[in-house]
């Protein structure tokens, strides 16, 4: 165990001190500082005010941003170690494949997740001092959910990363990925709807099985348990659970997803040529 707090130790040390953790950085936090300085929380949108606005545009536009930045930083988390001869360099040492991977994905989640919490921990505190009331189940459930969505593309990212060689290629798998959940899926599952050739469910059903989607709709979820400005989808959705249901769902689902192909990642990565 000491050897895997140690690899974790190293790469959180090395994001630390790379560009990228500052602009990542930035992005969120800066995020939080324009909503503050726009005056989101003073400000009331279809019934919806204070923090709990705040909160809702965040998670809108973190679900954009943060599954690309972690894809872009992580994918090459071996494959460039492995071009830059750091991984023939760490293995020289005692230590083993599996201390190595699970130890640079622990350094990792730390480093893409904890960003993402303070900037929403900086808008509780915010608020508190300003006096608006804090939508704590809120706050902590969409914590739930950023650690669960974060979970699943770091898991992703590692299981690209371990069998692409070249840090180019992991990019533009990363980029094709980001792009695909995010966008083909909703246009080819819409002129699945128009040509009526499925069942409505089993187009839902393909839509939910996104993690980016399920976390979209988790989201409004929280504003909106009886997810009325979905439409008719709605009924389908809260038909089959409860809204409760549904948000443990959407917790539970990403995290199992990333941790299974970090898992299929390590396996491929121990069986695989190293250098």
């Amino acid at each position: 165990m000491k050897n895997l707090y140690l690899i974790a130790y190293l790469d959180l040390k090395e994001s630390i001190r790379a560009k990228w953790f500052l602009v990542y950085s930035l992005v969120f936090g800066g995020l939080i500082a324009l909503f503050f300085i726009a005056g989101v929380t003073e400000s009331q949108v279809m019934g919806f005010s204070g923090l709990s606005r705040l909160l809702l545009m965040y998670i809108q536009i973190t679900i954009v941003i943060l599954p690309i930045f972690i894809l872009i930083t992580t994918v090459r988390s071996i494959s460039g170690d492995r071009d830059n001869h750091i991984l023939e360099y760490m293995l020289s040492f005692p230590i083993s494949l599996k201390q190595y991977y699970w130890g640079k994905i622990i350094g990792r989640f730390i480093t893409v997740y904890i960003p993402v919490l303070f900037a929403m921990v900086i808008a509780i505190i915010y608020g508190a001092i300003k006096g608006a009331a804090i939508p704590w189940s809120i706050f902590f459930l969409y914590t739930g959910l950023l650690f669960s969505l974060s979970s699943t593309f770091l898991g992703i990212a590692f299981f690209i990363s371990s069998f692409v060689k070249s840090s180019e290629v992991a990019l533009g798998i990363a980029f094709f990925i980001w792009i695909f959940l995010l966008a083909f899926i909703d246009i080819a599952l819409i002129s699945l709807m128009m040509q009526q050739r499925f069942n409505e469910g089993f187009i839902i059903f393909i839509a939910m099985i996104n993690p980016m989607e399920l976390f979209r709709v988790a989201a409004i979820s929280l504003f909106d348990p009886e997810l009325t400005v979905m439409g008719p989808v709605a009924y389908y959705i809260l038909d089959l659970m409860s809204q409760k249901g549904f948000v443990l769902l959407s917790i539970g689902y990403p995290l199992l997803l990333g941790i299974l192909f970090a898992w299929f990642g390590f396996m491929i990565f121990k069986k695989k040529d190293l250098v």
